[in-house]
């Protein structure tokens, strides 16, 4: 059989930027393997469904093709009881996303459940993103008077909060310095709190730089242009090394 079918899963947005720079992530994933067949699914706002393009990839790997469902909708044929039975894996979605928490608990999962498929994990924390919100602070022309605020779209889910903390203390280390930590929603401090707390404790001369901890323009990346930094990043997205961690977590899946 061949390599599963690789579905890269992001949010969705209403932006064109947006698209455009998640865009990049499964073109650059399609040029590194060309021998994958590479796919687009949302969770929100755009389509198609994740679990649709699933079913759909699960589809065209079975002879014949179609998806045999059960009365409650469930996958009733031999190929969807492949993972449940240690056999071959049709499908892994791979979340282009930054951390874990309800999209991927709960949308993604419920994609994979019962089927030839698996969900891999999001794509942070990774040292590649620390590697690539460095990059965007050099670009920004950082100083040691400046003051770093690490801004992540931010989850109810604990879990979430926890992979952002990590990736700052990564970018602390990667920096020999602070690095305070703001959230667009969902946990606490919002990223207007970090900025005008670390404002207070500004240097002679120094800034307030949000580094965007974000894949795409959209709408927490305009919230953070709002929220009274002196710069501001730019999205993470394009750059390679997304797809690097990408094509990693889809092999770990």
């Amino acid at each position: 059989m061949s390599a599963p079918v690789f579905i890269g899963c992001s949010h969705g947005t209403d932006s064109r930027e947006g698209r455009l720079a998640i865009g990049s992530i499964l073109a650059d994933v399609a040029a590194a393997r060309p021998d994958l067949d590479v796919r687009e699914a949302f969770v929100d706002v755009q389509q198609p469904e994740v679990a649709d393009v699933v079913a759909e990839a699960l589809a065209g790997r079975r002879p014949g093709g179609g998806v045999a469902m059960s009365d409650d909708g469930s996958p009733t044929d031999d190929v969807d009881r492949a993972v449940a039975d240690g056999g071959e894996v049709g499908a892994v979605v791979v979340p282009l996303l930054l951390s874990t928490g309800f999209h991927v608990r709960v949308d993604i999962a419920a994609s994979v459940e019962g089927r030839a498929a698996r969900a891999a994990t999001p794509l942070g924390p990774d040292p590649l993103l620390v590697e690539i919100l460095a990059d965007r602070l050099a670009e920004v022309r950082l100083t040691p008077e400046d003051v770093v605020v690490l801004a992540a779209a931010g989850s109810t889910d604990p879990d979430a909060a926890r992979d952002v903390r990590q990736v700052a203390a990564g970018l602390s280390v990667a920096l020999s310095r602070g690095i305070a930590v703001g959230y667009g929603a969902g946990a606490d401090p919002r990223v207007a709190e970090a900025v005008a707390v670390a404002r207070a404790g500004l240097h002679m001369g120094g800034r307030v730089v949000i580094a965007a901890y974000l894949l795409a323009p959209g709408y927490f990346y305009d919230r953070l242009l709002d929220a009274g930094a002196d710069v501001v990043t730019r999205p993470l997205a394009p750059d390679p090394r997304l797809a690097e961690i990408a094509l990693a977590r889809y092999a770990e899946a």
